[in-house]
């Protein structure tokens, strides 16, 4: 393999310039720069990652855990993420957490080692291990948050106002007539479960229909909806507000084999729109999250504490639509 020494020469540089341009091309004129690139193509060389670690204690990693890496909603999250950090000079490390707090306290030695630059966790806990990492340091800890946003965490978060976001369908149902609605939650410990709930309670509120809720709780799978829907049907319900769009398609299943029609019987919106929300039969009317972008800005926060120590931004809440689609429609006289 060529190394930097024979792609100085060849390009009549220092070994410093090529480094340079590599790692803070904007340093460089454009000339050089470009006979560089040049150069470095011909030779196919490729920097030693390994050494560069060891000589600068920087990775050029970051750290992205999910708490379910198949649910579809973080796909997209994760694909905005590793494009920002493409873009920035880094690479993303997926870790699955499956809501395991020791799998999330193992992730966490990657950052205590320093396999890894920075952690963006999406989840709503923050592994025990790093508590220590928040106050030890003058410095911001490279630790950023992405969709469930905590305030008692301490981090930076990039996240939508869920309790808006739940208020905007509650109050669409209730527009269309809807009195008797039932509402699937996520886990009670999740607090976008709680924020959401706590948005979809307020519009009721507000219209006087908060004794009419029907609350039930599943665990943002389709067959926790699916179960939950039975039993809201039992209740009479017109209309059921679930807090993922998976759980919408489970509870139209239960509605169908019920021998119910949707939206013709009951109403159904959904959470996060999925990109398989429109093209489910019938297409989800959903709250949408911006989650390629909440990916990305977790990555720009957390560059920006590599990079500066700090970040003057502290909690980046991103705009949501409620997207009407085929699956809400008004109650049946």
């Amino acid at each position: 393999m060529p190394t930097i020494i024979e792609v100085a020469a060849t390009a009549g540089v220092s070994t410093a310039t090529v480094s340079r341009v590599l790692n803070h091309p904007e340093r460089v004129s454009a000339p050089t720069r470009q006979r560089v690139l040049d150069v470095v193509k011909a030779l196919g060389y490729a920097p030693n990652v390994a050494a560069r670690t060891l000589r600068t204690l920087r990775a050029a990693k970051i750290l992205l855990t999910v708490p379910d890496i198949s649910n579809p909603f973080f796909a997209s999250v994760i694909r905005g993420a590793a494009e920002a950090a493409r873009d920035a000079g880094y690479a993303i490390v997926v870790g699955d957490t499956r809501h395991d707090p020791h799998v999330e306290d193992q992730y966490a030695g990657m950052l205590s080692r320093r396999e890894v630059d920075g952690l963006i966790f999406l989840g709503h806990r923050l592994p025990d291990s790093l508590a220590p990492l928040l106050t030890r340091q003058a410095a911001a800890a490279p630790i950023v948050n992405g969709c469930e946003y905590s305030p008692d965490i301490g981090v930076p978060s990039v996240h939508i106002d869920n309790a808006a976001a739940s208020d905007d369908a509650i109050a669409h149902l209730i527009g269309l007539g809807h009195r008797d609605i039932g509402i699937i939650t996520g886990p009670s410990i999740s607090p976008i479960s709680r924020d959401r709930l706590t948005g979809a309670l307020r519009a009721a509120e507000r219209h006087g229909l908060r004794d009419r809720l029907q609350v039930r709780t599943g665990d943002y799978s389709a067959r926790s909806a699916f179960e939950q829907t039975r039993e809201l049907i039992a209740c009479n319900i017109t209309a059921i507000f679930c807090f993922s769009d998976e759980m919408a398609m489970g509870a139209v299943s239960a509605i169908g084999q019920a021998g119910l029609s949707c939206p013709g019987d009951v109403s159904i919106v959904g959470f996060d729109d999925l990109p398989l929300a429109r093209f489910f039969q019938p297409a989800l009317t959903t709250i949408a999250q911006p989650k390629s972008l909440i990916g990305r800005q977790t990555v720009d926060l957390l560059v920006e504490i590599l990079r500066n120590g700090q970040t003057a931004v502290g909690q980046v809440t991103l705009p949501h639509d409620l997207i009407i689609r085929d699956s809400t429609g008004p109650v049946r006289a």
